[in-house]
């Protein structure tokens, strides 16, 4: 294993046993299951899932005159009816077995049109934990070079805006940047030292 690549986190069932499991709600994207449960202390219940593919979010780090720069995108994001500074990320539900950085290197070009010469590994993080299986892929990309975006129809309003680090560090601090997605994988990839 390199020091890029995830690092697998063992199944513990943590004493919850599975009487029962059904799919109460399936589209290409999302599957919904209901399961009865019992739970450690005997008690029985219902749980339900959210299962989605593994998904890449991706930190662009380039380097601009007056030091290092990154690319946001800003989207429209519909169940919470607001517009959010995001990283790039997302997910290829109509290629689920394809490798991480493929997707990654994918999701970049589509969303900014960016090229990265290097993709790092900085970790997996886990999008909901207490409702959904999803997972995702942190990436840093660098060695960037500029191409044409390559939205998705569902990703017509996406814009791109590249901006010094100062600048994304300052829209934390005032509230700006409330997507915990891209909130994690910036404080994993700054854990690591990479920036």
């Amino acid at each position: 294993m390199t020091p890029d690549s995830p690092i697998p986190i063992p199944e513990d069932t943590g004493g919850f046993v599975t009487l029962s499991s059904r799919i109460a709600y399936e589209n290409p994207w999302t599957r919904v299951r209901e399961d009865i449960i019992r739970r450690p202390d005997g008690g029985e219940g219902l749980y339900g899932v959210v299962e989605r593919g593994d998904f890449v979010v991706i930190l662009p780090l380039g380097e601009g005159p007056d030091g290092p720069t990154v690319t946001l995108v800003r989207q429209y994001r519909y169940p919470i009816r607001a517009r959010l500074w995001e990283l790039p990320m997302g997910m290829w539900e109509y290629r689920p077995d394809a490798d991480p950085e493929t997707v990654a290197r994918g999701e970049l070009e589509e969303e900014t049109g960016l090229h990265a010469e290097r993709l790092r590994h900085a970790g997996i993080l886990y999008q909901g934990a207490g409702y959904s299986t999803q997972r995702g892929h942190v990436y840093l990309a660098t060695g960037l070079t500029q191409g044409m975006p390559r939205p998705e129809a569902t990703e017509a309003d996406l814009t791109s805006h590249t901006m010094k680090l100062t600048e994304l560090d300052r829209m934390i601090r005032d509230g700006e940047i409330t997507c915990m997605v891209t909130l994690a994988a910036l404080a994993l990839i700054r854990a690591r030292d990479w920036l």
